[in-house]
């Protein structure tokens, strides 16, 4: 797929494709770390693969003004896509949120923006992990 066509996808397409990129990215990551085990597996990639995960990255994304124009034309086409799936455990808002996040991911990849996908995931990744160092020194 070239730049153009990938340019005209809407965002629920978008969606489709960065959310399989971004699982992989996930999964990688988790056996990269040596877990093994599928319930340890699940419960780490929920950190990163839920919507509520994904909405709180794009919050600290926004705040760190880290997405450039034409990422964030990507975030709301697929933000404010209009998706037959509902929301198994979170408000629709989030939802529309995580599905803008994973059409950046899905442009990027269609894009081969390999460097700048690179970037986003090490920014997801320093986020996610700082959120569980938060969680961990709190609960001490």
């Amino acid at each position: 797929m070239n730049k153009q066509q990938a340019e005209l996808l809407n965002g629920i397409a978008l969606a489709y494709i960065g959310d399989a990129v971004y699982e992989v990215l996930v999964r990688d990551y988790l056996l990269t770390k040596g877990l093994t085990k599928p319930a340890i597996l699940q419960k780490n990639a929920t950190r990163f693969v839920s919507a509520k995960a994904q909405a709180k990255i794009i919050e600290a994304m926004s705040e760190a003004e880290f997405l450039n124009d034409y990422e964030l034309t990507y975030f709301k086409r697929g933000r404010n896509a209009h998706s037959k799936t509902t929301a198994k455990n979170t408000d629709v808002v989030t939802y529309r949120i995580s599905t803008g996040f994973e059409a950046v991911i899905g442009i990027l990849h269609l894009n081969e923006e390999k460097e700048r996908l690179q970037e986003f995931w090490n920014f997801c990744l320093k986020t996610v992990e700082e959120q569980q160092s938060e969680l961990t020194v709190f609960k001490k």
